[in-house]
């Protein structure tokens, strides 16, 4: 079997690129503007407005810091649905759910 990736022009064979490895949402690492309940962002947040835009109703920005914050929890099935498709979307995996 062939080794994966390309040859260099050493002979060595270069390791093919992988992504990133994500990070878990911290609860300990929680933004401080995030209320109490199921759902969460912590410090990874890159402020790139999946979250808003898919849970209007449940996340806003901290202007002033540049990212997102859960200023409700969701209170229907509507909301709950959309908050669990924004932390499925979040590219950094900043969003998380305690269970609550």
């Amino acid at each position: 079997m062939l080794p994966r990736g390309r040859f260099l022009s050493t002979g060595a064979v270069e390791a093919p690129l992988r992504a990133p490895a994500k990070t878990m949402p911290d609860p300990k690492d929680k933004v401080f503007e995030s209320v109490a309940g199921r759902y969460y962002v912590d410090s990874q947040c890159i402020d790139c407005d999946v979250c808003r835009v898919t849970a209007p109703a449940n996340f806003q920005r901290e202007e002033a810091k540049g990212y997102s914050y859960v200023f409700r929890q969701p209170a229907s099935a509507e909301e709950e649905a959309q908050c669990q498709e924004a932390m499925d979307s979040c590219p950094v995996e900043a969003i998380g759910d305690n269970g609550a």
